[in-house]
């Protein structure tokens, strides 16, 4: 179970495994619903991923993804930068941004973002295969039944990884 304690402009969120800390979101006039920002997570196509390396450096990659059951699912070849990276520090950010539109007469955008923050894992078994399901379903739900096939015969070229997501802020421009 989480809690939550506003603290100055920081929220501190208690765990059973301690506490950490974010940031609360400076522009809140423009956040949008908790509701919104999930929905906005779920429908969009693509994220960035934000992970941080040995070498201190921060990593961010876009990557297809699927938003389910409040876990962020995506796949990766088996080795690779964004895989030592999670094992490194498993603590990521997750960025999705929705439609955009400029508005140059008034030196502005407007636009919709959502940024989840979590642990990131990866995933074995029964939860691996529902979670490279769940990106077909996302990505090509016309091609159901041959993307199963594919799955079945390709998973074991791939890993799945999972976010827990802990955090989720969104916001909006709006006019």
């Amino acid at each position: 179970m989480v809690k939550f304690l506003a603290l100055n402009s920081k929220l501190i969120c208690r765990m059973k495994e301690g506490i950490f800390m974010f940031r609360n979101m400076r522009r809140s006039d423009k956040a949008i619903t908790e509701k919104e920002a999930l929905d906005l997570l779920a429908k969009g196509e693509y994220g960035i991923l934000s992970t941080v390396g040995e070498n201190g450096y921060a990593y961010g990659v876009p990557l297809s993804y699927c938003f389910r059951d409040g876990n962020i699912y995506f796949h990766a070849a088996t080795e690779g930068l964004k895989i030592d990276n999670i094992l490194f520090n498993n603590k990521v950010c997750f960025t999705v941004v929705g439609n955009t539109k400029l508005l140059p007469e008034q030196f502005s955008t407007n636009y919709e973002s959502v940024i989840a923050f979590g642990k990131a894992s990866i995933v074995e078994a029964d939860e691996k295969m529902q979670g490279l399901k769940f990106i077909i379903e996302k990505y090509s739900p016309e091609f159901l039944q041959s993307g199963l096939e594919y799955i079945e015969r390709a998973h074991s070229a791939t890993k799945v990884m999972k976010i827990e997501v802990e955090k989720i802020t969104g916001k909006a421009g709006r006019k």
